[in-house]
């Protein structure tokens, strides 16, 4: 395949807040900073949040009648990079994106016809928003669910802000984005288009 620096790519953001549309959203707000850092890289894509949507719980790539997740997985294996955003929660990355995560290990189970996962090949990437401590902590586990389910992450394939321990600030209240997480999101985006292009020209091997 003939890949170039200017072949186009395609990206999905999910977004995890908790909160459905119209709710401001920190997660959707570094979401969409990271998928206009990414056009710059000639990466078009959307955002989708997942609260707007039915995604029933299960392990299984499609969980019946009113499901949203099978158009939604459709959207992720039709992009070549993946960004999951999440907001923590308890030290956590929020339920929802645990549920997204949850209905991504369906994918174990889903080959080519050389053995290998439909999300080999596709990078993935992650956004994190908080008002404590807990980003190094919430991107290590997407770092692991995301890879164990076949997608392949860049060098810093994090951005991620948090605001002062037992404050109420959230990154959508400041007034400008801090120097450090621009330039984060740019790495990310910046890394993460360049592996999918070199993966698109690449495959993995054969799966036994």
């Amino acid at each position: 395949m003939d890949i170039t620096e200017n072949t186009p790519l395609r990206a999905v953001a999910l977004v995890c807040t908790l909160s459905p549309s119209p709710s401001p959203s920190s997660s959707q707000l570094l979401a969409e900073q990271t998928m206009a850092a990414l056009s710059e890289h000639g990466v078009t894509g959307k955002t989708i949040r997942i609260a707007d949507h039915d995604v029933k719980p299960g392990v299984k790539t499609d969980m019946g009648a009113g499901d949203a997740w099978p158009e939604i997985r459709d959207t992720v294996l039709g992009c070549d990079i993946l960004i999951l955003s999440t907001p923590i929660w308890l030290g956590h990355p929020s339920s929802v994106c645990q549920r997204v995560l949850e209905r991504l290990d369906a994918e174990l189970g889903e080959t080519d016809d050389e053995g290998r996962m439909l999300t080999y090949g596709k990078v993935a990437g992650v956004c994190v928003v908080g008002n404590e401590d807990g980003a190094h902590k919430v991107s290590a586990d997407l770092f692991q669910g995301l890879n164990d389910v076949g997608f392949t992450l860049a060098p810093n394939a994090v951005t991620y802000w948090v605001g002062e321990a037992m404050h109420r600030t959230d990154y959508q209240d400041l007034d400008k984005t801090p120097e450090k997480t621009a330039a984060t999101t740019e790495t990310l985006a910046a890394n993460s288009a360049h592996l999918a292009r070199r993966l698109k020209a690449a495959s993995y091997p054969p799966s036994s």
